[in-house]
C-alpha cells in the first residue's frame, strides 16, 4: 500500500499543488509554545513529559484510526494515507520556490530574489548579494527535500501514515525547543533535540547516499566524510556536503553580508554556484525521489511474491 499512497500523492501533487504552509502545523507550533510556557522549569523531565504530551496523542491517535480504518475496509485506508501524506510530504512547496529564485536571479531581479528567499527562510536577507542568495537557497532547498520528503517517505515507509506524522511534528518541535539555549531556559529542550536526532539519524544518511547516487558519487562521498562535521549542524553538513559534491559545486564559504564577512565551512568542490545550479539542484532531488520509488516498488514486489 506504501507504493501506490506514495505514487498517488506525487500525482495529486502534480495537479494541486500545496502552494501554503499546512495550517494544521502552524496550529501545533502554537501548541508547542502553549506546552513550553506551562512545562519548561529549565528541568529535563519536564521536556520529556512536554514532548510526549505534544507528540503522542496526535501519532498514537492516528496509529489507532488507520488500523481500524484499515481492517474495515481497504480503499478508505489508501485514500487515508493519500491524505496524510498530502499534509506531509510538501514536495511542490520547496521545488516550487527554488525555481521561482532561479528565475528571479536569472533575471537579475535582486529585489524579487530578495523577497522570494526572506519568505521562505523566514527572516530578513536585505543586504544579500545574488551570490549569497544563489548559496542560501541551494542549502535550503537541499535541507528541506530531505525534512519535507525523505525524512517523511523514510518514516511512512516503516510505520505507515503514524510515522510521517510523527517525523514532521518531532521536526516542529526540535526546532522550537531543540535550539533553546541551556544557559537560559536549562535542559528542557535537550529531550526534544536528541528525540529528533535518532529519529533522523537513518534517514539522514539515507538522503546523503541517495545524492551521491545520482550525482558525483566518489565527490559526494568524500565531501560528506571531510566536511560534514565542520559544518555549526553536523546533521545538516551531512546533506548539504554530499548535495554539494554531488552537483560539483561549493557551497558553504564565507557570505558578504551589507559588505561584511560572515565566516562558513566550506562544503563541496567545483564552482561557485548560479541560478542554474539551483535548477541542476530540483533535478538532483527528483533522481533521488526516483531511486527511493524504484527501491520501494521492489520491495512491494518482493513482499507479493514472498506472500
Amino acid at each position: 500500500m506504501s507504493f501506490f499512497s506514495l505514487v498517488a500523492v506525487m500525482l495529486l501533487e502534480h495537479f494541486r499543488p500545496l502552494t501554503h504552509r499546512v495550517q494544521l502545523y502552524v496550529y501545533f507550533a502554537r501548541y508547542g509554545n502553549f506546552l513550553e510556557r506551562h512545562f519548561n522549569a529549565g528541568r529535563y523531565r519536564y521536556g520529556l513529559l512536554a514532548w510526549g504530551l505534544g507528540i503522542l496523542p496526535p501519532v498514537l491517535a492516528l496509529a489507532i484510526f488507520y488500523f481500524f480504518l484499515y481492517r474495515a475496509n481497504f480503499l478508505l485506508a489508501l485514500l487515508f494515507n493519500v491524505g496524510v501524506l498530502y499534509l506531509t510530504l510538501g514536495c511542490s512547496l520547496f521545488t516550487q520556490s527554488a525555481s521561482k529564485l532561479a528565475l528571479a536571479l536569472r533575471d537579475h531581479d535582486l529585489d524579487a530574489a530578495r523577497k522570494l528567499l526572506g519568505d521562505w527562510e523566514g527572516r530578513s536577507i536585505a543586504g544579500f548579494n545574488a551570490a549569497s542568495l544563489t548559496k542560501i537557497g541551494m542549502e535550503k532547498l537541499l535541507l528541506c527535500a530531505h525534512r519535507q520528503f525523505f525524512g517523511v517517505f523514510f518514516w511512512f515507509a516503516v510505520l505507515g501514515p503514524a510515522g510521517a506524522l510523527l517525523y514532521r511534528l518531532a521536526h516542529i518541535l526540535h526546532q522550537k525547543w531543540g535550539a533553546l539555549d541551556h544557559q537560559e531556559y536549562g535542559r528542557f529542550g535537550i529531550f526534544s533535540d536528541t528525540a529528533f536526532r535518532y529519529l533522523d539519524w537513518l534517514p539522514l544518511r539515507l538522503t546523503a547516499v541517495s545524492f551521491a547516487v545520482v550525482g558525483d558519487f566518489e565527490d559526494a562521498i568524500r565531501c560528506w566524510q571531510e566536511q560534514a562535521a565542520k559544518w555549526a549542524n553536523p546533521s545538516q553538513g551531512i546533506i548539504l556536503a554530499s548535495g554539494a559534491g554531488a552537483l560539483g559545486v561549493r557551497l558553504g564559504d564565507p557570505l558578504e553580508v551589507d559588505g561584511q564577512i560572515h565566516y562558513r565551512p566550506e562544503l563541496g568542490l567545483g564552482e561557485e554556484p548560479d541560478a542554474d545550479y539551483l535548477d541542476s539542484a530540483v533535478s538532483l532531488i527528483w533522481r533521488a525521489i526516483s531511486l527511493w520509488f524504484g527501491l520501494l516498488l521492489l520491495l512491494t514486489i518482493a513482499k507479493w511474491a514472498g506472500g
